[in-house]
């Protein structure tokens, strides 16, 4: 089942959802010649490249939305550093870092559901800065209106990221304070500057895979540039705080599903990578992808830029 699946992707055709539902049914017995597959159309569409990025929490905390899954959201008790917008200094140090690691690009979050004007302008000028380093600047910055985004690209932005998050059915049972229809609003914005657009979604809240596969096809219609992949990483405090992690081969399995799905686009791993991966974080290549967010998230610790290197190079890949 599989393979004939994997022929029609590599033979240029778009799987069908009743393909998806077959991939996600595959059995543990299966699930290695699933990775097989997935590592195949990952080297016929995207080569050998692992694109990294890295971020920076740039404004953290108080933010009025009700994400339940998020340490920085007004229902959340978790216990987190709270501050402003940084400066401009702070984003430019930490994006020197992430040069020096091996990523190719930097992305500037806030929390909140947007940025402010005042706010918008000194971001601007942090994205020029990140540009003059040699680094692709990527922003986070909730949702923005089409004006506001040509703004920063005329700053430099080269990618704005706004994550779907789960599927539109879904998406009630984990926000209420902004709707799904919101974020595509942003999406649309994104698409109409000419800005590359990352988006992508977090899997572990409770969706099922009818879910999954809904909001792979979403984003097949929305057609962004690159596809982050987040675990969900259950942080006290926060409604979702005694959810169990994903198993391991669960997660791989998403992602092979996505590469599969969406064959040709970056597929970045990202929030929750280790914690939910453990000693099977070595597979997620030959499960498909071919981006990495490097360096420590918004709110808990990462990996070392050198270990993911490392990885990198032992598959014979190339980072950039």
């Amino acid at each position: 089942m599989v393979s004939s699946i994997e022929k029609k992707v590599l033979d240029g055709e778009l799987i069908s959802r009743q393909d998806a539902l077959s991939i996600s049914s595959v059995s543990d017995n299966e699930i290695f010649d699933l990775f097989c597959s997935a590592n195949m159309i990952r080297e016929h569409f995207r080569g050998d490249r692992v694109d990294l990025c890295a971020i920076i929490n740039a404004k953290s905390g108080a933010c009025p939305e009700d994400c339940l899954y998020c340490a920085q959201s007004v229902r959340s008790s978790a216990e987190i550093k709270t501050f402003p917008l940084v400066e401009k200094s702070t984003v430019i140090e930490k994006a020197s870092e992430a040069r020096q690691g091996g990523a190719k690009r930097f992305c500037i979050v806030t929390s909140g559901k947007k940025a402010s004007s005042r706010e918008l302008e000194k971001i601007a000028e942090m994205i020029s800065g990140v540009r003059s380093l040699g680094l692709l600047p990527c922003a986070t910055l909730g949702l923005l209106s089409g004006e506001e985004l040509l703004q920063l690209k005329e700053a430099g932005l080269e990618r704005y990221h706004h994550n779907l998050e789960t599927s539109e059915r879904f998406f009630p049972e984990i926000c209420t304070t902004h709707t799904y229809q919101d974020k595509m609003k942003t999406i649309r914005e994104v698409k109409s500057t000419g800005l590359s657009l990352c988006s992508g979604g977090l899997f572990g809240l409770g969706e099922k895979w009818e879910d999954r596969i809904d909001m792979a096809f979403a984003l097949r219609e929305i057609d962004p540039d690159s596809i982050p992949v987040n675990f969900l990483m259950p942080i006290k405090g926060t409604r979702l705080g005694t959810q169990e992690t994903l198993h391991p081969l669960e997660a791989l399995k998403i992602i092979a599903l996505y590469r599969f799905i969406l064959p040709d686009k970056e597929i970045r791993v990202c929030g929750g990578r280790m914690q939910t991966l453990g000693e099977f974080n070595s597979f997620i290549f030959l499960a498909g992808a071919d981006g990495l967010l490097v360096g420590n998230y918004l709110t808990t610790s990462g990996r070392d830029f050198e270990d993911d290197l490392k990885l990198i190079s032992q598959f014979g890949l190339r980072a950039g």
